[in-house]
């Protein structure tokens, strides 16, 4: 079983384990859910402290700066043709344009990707873009806020973007490889790797200086979707029509 296959799974059991009366400060906040989310949060933070963040210790240690880098140039070299299918759906054509010539560019000049040329010479700047926020740009909303097991907070439209984005867009699980789920989970994993490898220090903390972390990972996690939707613009949604 294909790991996006694993998180419909996951996303299936979620939704149906958080089907229970919510209260009106639940309502309010769009958290629905929001006891079975809390303990999904603290399974999440037992694989956490168990599984990830020794083995990112581990990472660390067998790893250099400078190969940490370079796999981390690889898995966003990889990740381009989803960006570029995402820039051209929310009709996007200059950033588009930036995406294509950074994956030409790294992905010959930089052998592979496993180098940033475009960056560093060309000065043509990297994003990310996923489904989940073309679904936001054709005006699709969030949805209750919902945390996933091992994936984190993914909110309806976000998880749909991230099924599609894996069964549909992303040409690299097209491929007919014949051991298709080690692809799948070495990617994965090393993309936990790069991300809690850089996140650590942050997530330490907001978990230290929150009264609830829970609360402030839901706010900062759309605080954070929001501004990706908006590809960096003003948010006006608060201001008055004149």
């Amino acid at each position: 079983m294909r790991i996006s296959r694993l998180m419909a799974v996951g996303l299936l059991a979620a939704v149906l384990a958080g089907c229970s009366t919510p209260t009106p400060e639940m309502i309010a906040n769009n958290d629905p859910w929001e006891p079975t989310n809390r303990e999904v949060l603290k399974l999440n933070g037992k694989i956490d402290h168990y599984f990830v963040i020794p083995t990112v210790g581990i990472y660390f240690m067998l790893v250099g700066d400078s190969g940490r880098k370079m796999v981390h140039n690889f898995l966003q070299n990889i990740a381009a043709p989803t960006v570029f299918v995402n820039d051209v759906l929310q009709g996007e054509p200059r950033r588009a344009a930036q995406t294509l010539e950074r994956f030409t560019l790294n992905s010959t000049v930089g052998l592979g990707g496993f180098f940033d040329p475009a960056t560093r010479h060309w000065h043509v700047p990297g994003h990310g873009e996923d489904f989940g926020q073309t679904l936001a740009v054709y005006g699709v909303g969030e949805g209750p806020y919902m945390i996933l097991p091992f994936f984190g907070p993914q909110p309806p439209r976000d998880a749909t973007g991230l099924l599609v984005d894996a069964l549909v867009i992303d040409p690299w699980n097209q491929v007919p490889l014949k051991q298709h789920i080690w692809w799948d989970a070495g990617r994965y994993y090393f993309t936990l790797l790069d991300l809690r490898g850089q996140t650590y220090s942050t997530v330490q903390g907001i978990q230290r200086s929150s009264v609830d972390y829970y609360a402030s990972l839901r706010s900062l996690y759309r605080q954070m979707r929001n501004a990706e939707i908006r590809n960096g613009r003003p948010d006006t949604a608060d201001l008055p029509d004149f």
